[in-house]
């Protein structure tokens, strides 16, 4: 079992990186660096994940802890997802969520 760098523990506090699986908690992993990261931690996400595996979890799994800003950055910044009809709804936090 690979774990996240202890370096990590300040963007995934909730949880201890010893007990963190690389694979098995990816989507908590991903979502936690691009909502709470910096630009290193950024680095080491796709130094571990293949670019069509954080898209995947970004857009198939989502996690309303963003700011607004923070998941137009990652959105059309860090993945180019630009033309993506992502519901912000469900990524943002203090917007009610999208239900149904």
């Amino acid at each position: 079992m690979a774990h996240p760098p202890k370096n990590l523990q300040h963007v995934l506090w909730s949880v201890n990186t010893d007990r963190l699986d690389i694979e098995t908690d990816k989507h908590y992993i991903i979502h936690q660096i691009f909502s709470h990261g910096r630009f290193e931690d950024f680095r080491w996400l796709f130094q571990t994940y293949s670019f069509t595996d954080i898209v995947r979890v970004f857009t198939h799994v989502p996690y309303k802890d963003y700011r607004p800003a923070r998941f137009h950055f990652v959105k059309n910044i860090l993945l180019g997802l630009t033309s993506s009809t992502l519901d912000k709804r469900r990524y943002v936090k203090n917007i009610p969520r999208a239900l149904g």
